[in-house]
Parts: C-alpha cells; structure tokens; sequence
C-alpha cells in the first residue's frame, strides 16, 4: 500500500510540474528552431538594438550641427578679443623697413603694453596710423569678402586702416640731428646705425635735420631703408613738425612670423642701450625718486598727528 500511494503521488506531480515550467517560459521550447516565437523574438530584440545604435548616432550628429555655430561665434569673438587686445598680423606694403623687413613680410604686432601704459622705446619697430598727410595720395587697396573677413579677425590688414611701420629713434624729451656725411645723434650720442640701414644707403645724406627737441607724448621714426623711406624727416612742414603721437602707435612689431624661411625676432639694436643715450629720463630720476621718498613721510607725519588728537 504505502508503494501504490507513493507510486500514485509521483504520477500526478510530474505533469503538474511540467505544465508550471511551461507556463513560467512558453520560449523555452522554441528558441533555437528556425520560424519559432524565441527565433522571432531575438531578432526583434537584435533590430531593436541597431536601431536604438543609429538613433544615437543621428542624435550626436544632430548636436554636433546644432553646436557648430555657437563654436565659430566663439572662434570668431576670441579672435577679435585678440586682434582688438593682444596680437595683430601686419603685411608690409613697401621697401622702407629693408633689409630688417621685406615688400610681403608679415608681422606681429604687440598690441597688448600700450593698453598698460608703456610707451615705445628707442629702437623698436612700431606699427602706427597715419597722423595726418603721410598717406595722402597713396591708393587703398581693394579686398574681396574673404580678405574682409580675415581682417576682421586680425589675420590681414584691413583696406580702411591707413597705418605705416618705421623705426623708433627718439622719444618725449630727447634731442635728435643729423647733419649730412655724419650719423644720427640722439642727446649727444651718434647711433651705430650699421646693423639695420640698408646697405649702401647713408644715416640721413637724402635729407639732413635737426636738432629737434621731441615733445612729451611723442616720437620720431624713421625708415631703415633711409633713401626709400618718406619718415619724420620728410613731414616736418605738417602738424607735429614730423613726430607721431604716442596715441597713434598701434603696437610693437616683435616678430617676422611669414614667410617661414624669414621667421626671426624683431629686437632693439645695441647701439641704442649706450650709457648717457636717455639723457632726459635721467635728469628726471632724481625727482621722481625724491617724490617716492616723500610719500612714506608725509603718511607717516600725517597719522602720528591723528593720533596725538585722538589722545587730546
């Protein structure tokens, strides 16, 4: 008896346990036999899959082309921060600067000291604008869209802008001649000028001058090329006797960036860190250094007698 019953008890289980693993995964019987629900069904899910793949990539490059624009306005806007602020790239249009700087070199300029309140110094390359008839009569050359744009940005000069490029040779305060034969004479010094006029070419034979007394605020350029160069000497009949203000100074030229095969520095001469050349500014040193010496002083009476009224 106890056999039958344990007989009669597995015989009416195992089916009942099969049809509750059936019921739990009705796929378990199809998958892996072809025009079946688990074949059907994995296929779904695989296409579904690529699908959800290819949406992603649409989507990304959606945001891409919607980004896009935002990027070239920031390109753009950075670009003209850095035109309007820090760097500027100047072609030359002329042989006045040879053998320093070539018909076609492009420079660049240092935009940024003047901003802080440095003035050019003896011997530096500066981009300047016109201060008024050097350019008159010269032609503005014509630009097409492009070369609009690069301006725009700072990578080519732009057509509206009338700007020359000369050489610092004296500054506010400083005294500068030249006779003919003979060199260029800053506050009583001659210039070792060799290294950067153009060869063959003479200090100032074409056109001799001076003294002249530079007035604050102002300087007095001149071309390397100094027979091919229409610089201070030449527009002395024209408001500011020949000197440029300081406020027309755009920046410093400070390299040859093209072509490559010309890439070099634009460095100040030697000849013009010669002791006594700065004349002016060192008369002026001893005042300023006294007024610098004055200030603690007077500070310092200023709150002790404070504090001597408060104590009252």
């Amino acid at each position: 008896m106890g056999d039958v019953a344990v007989g009669a008890r597995s015989g009416h289980e195992g089916p009942e346990e099969g049809r509750e693993q059936l019921a739990e995964s009705p796929e378990a019987l199809t998958d892996g036999v072809p025009g079946m629900p688990g074949e059907v069904m994995e296929d779904e899910r695989t296409h579904r899959g690529g699908r959800s793949r290819r949406q992603r990539q649409r989507g990304q490059q959606r945001s891409f082309w919607k980004e896009l624009p935002l990027l070239i306005v920031i390109a753009l806007a950075l670009a003209l921060v850095i035109k309007t602020f820090l760097v500027q790239a100047f072609s030359i249009p002329s042989d006045s600067m040879q053998d320093t700087l070539q018909r076609g070199d492009r420079v660049l300029v240092d935009k940024l000291t003047p901003w802080f309140g440095s003035e050019p110094q003896r011997g530096e390359v500066v981009v300047f604008h016109d201060p008024g008839g050097w350019l008159e009569g010269e032609p503005t050359p014509q630009q097409n869209v492009v070369q609009k744009g690069l301006s725009f940005i700072g990578l080519m000069p732009s057509a509206e802008e009338k700007d020359l490029i000369k050489r610092v040779i004296a500054v506010g305060g400083d005294t500068v001649s030249c006779k003919k034969g003979g060199p260029v004479v800053v506050n009583g010094h001659a210039l070792s000028e060799s290294g950067y006029i153009y060869p063959g070419n003479t200090p100032c034979d074409d056109m001799p001058f001076g003294p002249i007394k530079i007035p604050q605020g102002r300087i007095w350029v001149m071309g390397d090329h100094r027979q091919d160069s229409s610089d201070s000497r030449y527009h002395q009949n024209l408001l500011g006797n020949g000197t440029v203000s300081t406020k027309d100074v755009v920046g410093r030229a400070f390299v040859v960036a093209w072509p490559v095969n010309r890439w070099h520095v634009l460095g100040v001469p030697g000849t013009f860190d010669q002791s006594g050349l700065s004349a002016a500014a060192v008369s002026a040193a001893p005042g300023a250094a006294g007024l610098a010496g004055a200030v603690p002083l007077v500070l310092w009476r200023r709150r002790r007698l404070s504090g001597s009224g408060t104590a009252g």
